[in-house]
């Protein structure tokens, strides 16, 4: 250390010196640009950017050690080999350019550091053919330990140096590899000017061939100068790049920021880069985000290693935001370009809305949309699975429950009345229900109840008291609602779950049946009654295409002049297979099922295309149910039929129960103040039988009271029914209204309404309903002359 210490402070002109390092610094740094610039570079102009790097170096290396050599003085004449020291140079740029060109081997990791020693051949070859070129009056003598020392140092430090000046994009990265460059030209070459010993020799004399040193300053003064200019060159390209670069970076940068997804770019588990979306999406700050690794944001390593070993290839996993809170997301990677090094880039799509989508489109597919139930075929599921764990001792109830008369509440409330009937069931219900009970909706006004794990039925009967109780808190019409349950049990009542339900409807079939508002338990009996009452339904619903319904007249006559005033149309339904069926039974089941609109709308029709055939003006009489009545279409119809029969409105009546009357007093009073608007007639039918009062026949606009036939079978035989009978001919009197007197059997009945001064009767005595052709000389001109008006009906027909 010492003899190199010496050699540099007394054998060499430390101005030369420290010229000979600056050059060696720009050479250094203008190879280690131009060498990174090559790298960026491709095809033919990467081979053009290596040979002008090479040349730069080699021209480096030799302008260093020969400025070194002029500041180096042996005290004794010398010169240069101008053969020598031109191969010298050619030395320096061949092996510095297969240095050069071997650290830039595609795919190589070991390419720098092999590269780099081979320059530092390149390095050593150049300063031993230069110290060959060099002669001198004397004896040079070599240290063979420095010299293997000068080789093993410059070789150590080049392979280091072109690794170090080709990591990374950082400033700091080409400083430290320009240094060590530096370092290895200089620590070479004093290390092996320190090896040198010359012991003058007056005899020796230099070759008159030699190169002056002179001559050798103005080569190395132009090789100098070229290296400068080669440094700015790569300085100016350095900074070209680099500005170029930030451009890129910044145009990028505003690409992702554009971008809607969230960005990162990854230089293999650490992120480098990100966009706005993503940094909003993690709810970090960018800089908080650029330099930690993928796992602060997605800790699920098997998600990562997946992420990182396919490319274009999607995968679901959760980002961890700073709260610890999680989003789920969907990662694609894709290999990128980035800073002149490969990375990765990764779309981070935000799946929360996708997932909340899914997870509403599942509940829609097992809810229903209007009150937030079970829906029948996740209902169906759960029976299965009830089914498959029960236990032996164990019981389970399925309760079916359909609304009563909830159609009335659609038809007089309007459908959003009806909804939000379904849902207070729904609510009120679901409210009295264990932990492990469901309540399903299975469509329209039915629910189904599951009650797993019943002791005995008696639990399942306090059940479907409960729900009863439940629905009788709420006297609000427009939401009071009763409903009716059948209850089935398994294994007792069956095992297959669509057998349990069938029974638990049969049941339900049983309760409405007696009474609604009610539970019953299902019984083998019940299942030929509801299949019985079922096809009733069917064939009902098809009677009118099948021509299996009727019209009956019965003659309505004056008491007092025997005068046939009109007919009461009367419907029937002879059956295919169960011949005459009573209307007491198929008239309520048309009403339950709403075929009644579509039988009231054929009775109207037909009777009045009937009645505008007669010659005589007489009425007809046509009842009409409370559900026609409340049918928002129903005056419309009515008056379409009349116009399309060409029927005088006086002569049509129809005949309305009092019980009509009373479900929606306003609406009902507007509608038959529509129909009196029309010239119509209206008859209070079967009066005394429901909620009679003075303030119905007040406030409604009836033209005919009709007592029920119950009461005049009785008032020769009961004086009560007597009494009630002249009450309600008082009050028709009084109010201006005639009575008809409905049901009139015997000439005594006869007699007591003749004598009590009633208005009209009605009845089998005074004619039984047929078929109107057995009328036709009561209403047709041409033969009513011919029988005796004057007489009672029951007379003419008997002359």
């Amino acid at each position: 250390m010492f003899r190199i210490y010496n050699c540099i402070a007394y054998a060499h002109d430390l101005r030369l010196v420290g010229l000979a390092a600056l050059v060696c610094v720009l050479a250094s740094f203008a190879a280690i640009n131009l060498l990174r610039h090559a790298r960026k570079s491709h095809g033919d102009m990467r081979g053009l950017w290596l040979a002008v790097s090479a040349i730069s170096t080699g021209f480096g290396i030799w302008a260093t050690h020969f400025i070194a050599m002029l500041a180096f003085t042996p005290g004794i004449p010398s010169g240069y080999n101008i053969v020598l020291t031109i191969l010298s140079l050619l030395a320096a740029i061949l092996l510095t350019g297969a240095g050069l060109a071997v650290s830039l081997t595609p795919n190589w990791r070991h390419g720098p550091w092999i590269g780099g020693a081979i320059v530092a051949g390149g390095i050593a070859a150049m300063h031993y053919t230069g110290m060959a070129a060099f002669e001198v009056a004397g004896i040079i003598l070599w240290d063979p330990v420095l010299v293997a020392a000068s080789i093993v140092l410059g070789a150590a430090i080049g392979a280091v140096a072109l690794p170090v000046g080709l990591h990374g994009n950082n400033e700091k990265w080409k400083i430290g590899g320009a240094v060590l460059l530096t370092l290895a030209i200089c620590s070479h070459h004093f290390t092996a000017m320190a090896a040198v010993s010359i012991i003058p020799d007056p005899t020796m004399e230099i070759s008159p061939s030699a190169l002056p040193a002179g001559w050798l300053a103005v080569g190395v003064a132009i090789a100098s100068f070229g290296i400068i200019g080669l440094a700015l060159a790569g300085v100016v390209l350095d900074i070209r790049d680099h500005r170029r670069s930030e451009r890129e970076v910044d145009r990028m940068r505003d690409l992702a920021n554009a971008s809607v997804e969230g960005l990162l770019v990854c230089d293999g588990e650490v992120i480098v880069s990100v966009n706005t979306s993503f940094a909003r999406l993690a709810g970090l700050s960018s800089a908080n985000l650029v330099g930690a690794r993928l796992e602060s944001c997605f800790p699920d390593q098997v998600a990562r290693t997946e992420l990182l070993s396919r490319s274009n290839q999607t995968v679901e996993t959760e980002l961890r935001h700073l709260d610890g809170s999680t989003t789920p997301v969907e990662l694609i990677l894709r290999p990128i370009v980035f800073a002149g090094r490969p990375h990765q880039v990764v779309a981070v799509r935000d799946l929360q809305a996708r997932k909340n989508a899914e997870q509403h489109i599942y509940f829609l597919a097992h809810h229903d949309a209007l009150t937030s139930l079970p829906n029948r075929s996740h209902f169906n599921a759960r029976i299965d699975q009830e089914i498959a764990v029960l236990t032996p001792g164990r019981s389970l109830a399925v309760l079916c429950l359909d609304l009563d008369r909830f159609k009335e509440i659609n038809d007089l409330f309007g459908h959003s009345a009806g909804d939000q009937v379904l849902q207070t069931v729904a609510s009120r219900i679901t409210a009295v229900l264990g932990e492990r009970q469901m309540m399903a909706r299975l469509g329209g006004d039915e629910f189904a109840i599951l009650m797993p794990d019943v002791a005995n039925p008696a639990a399942a009967g306090r059940l479907a008291e409960t729900i009863l109780e439940a629905l009788r808190t709420d006297d609000t019409p427009e939401t009071h609602v009763s409903t009716s349950i059948g209850i089935a049990l398994c294994p007792e009542d069956a095992t297959d779950r669509q057998v349990l339900l069938t029974h638990a409807d049969t049941a339900l079939y049983r309760a409405k049946t007696e009474g609604r508002n009610t539970y019953r338990f299902f019984e083998a009996r019940m299942g030929a009654e509801v299949r019985e009452r079922r096809m009733l339904e069917h064939d009902l619903r098809h009677a009118i295409a099948r021509d299996e319904l009727r019209l009956v007249y019965q003659p309505q006559q004056e008491i007092q002049s025997g005068k046939v005033i009109g007919f009461e149309a009367l419907l029937r339904w002879k059956h295919p297979t169960r011949g005459e069926i009573s209307p007491a039974v198929f008239i309520p089941i048309a009403e339950e099922t709403g075929a009644i609109l579509q039988i009231g709308d054929w009775v109207l029709k037909t009777a009045c295309r009937e009645a505008a055939t007669w010659t005589q003006p007489l009425k007809i009489a046509v009842n009409v149910s409370a559900v026609q009545l409340h049918n928002a279409k129903f005056v419309h119809e009515l008056h379409q039929i009349l116009l399309e029969f060409g029927l005088p409105p006086r002569r049509l009546e129809i005949e309305i129960t009092e019980t009509a009357l009373v479900r929606d007093f306003n609406r009902t009073l507007g509608m038959l103040r529509q129909i009196k608007a029309l010239g119509i007639r209206i008859a209070m039918d079967d009066f005394g039988t429901g909620y009679s009062s003075l303030s119905t026949l007040r406030a409604f606009p009836f033209d005919r009271i009709k007592i029920d036939g119950s009461f005049i079978k009785s008032v020769n035989s009961n004086g009560q029914a007597a009494t009630i009978v002249r009450a309600v001919l008082g009050l028709g009197r009084g109010l201006g209204l005639p009575v008809l007197a409905e049901g009139v059997e015997t000439d005594a009945e006869l007699q007591f309404l003749h004598d009590e001064l009633c208005d009209e009767v009605q009845g089998y005595l005074l004619g039984r309903p047929a078929a109107i052709g057995s009328f036709r000389n009561l209403t047709h001109a041409d033969l009513a002359s011919d029988a005796s008006g004057d007489l009672p009906l029951r007379a003419a027909q008997s002359a």
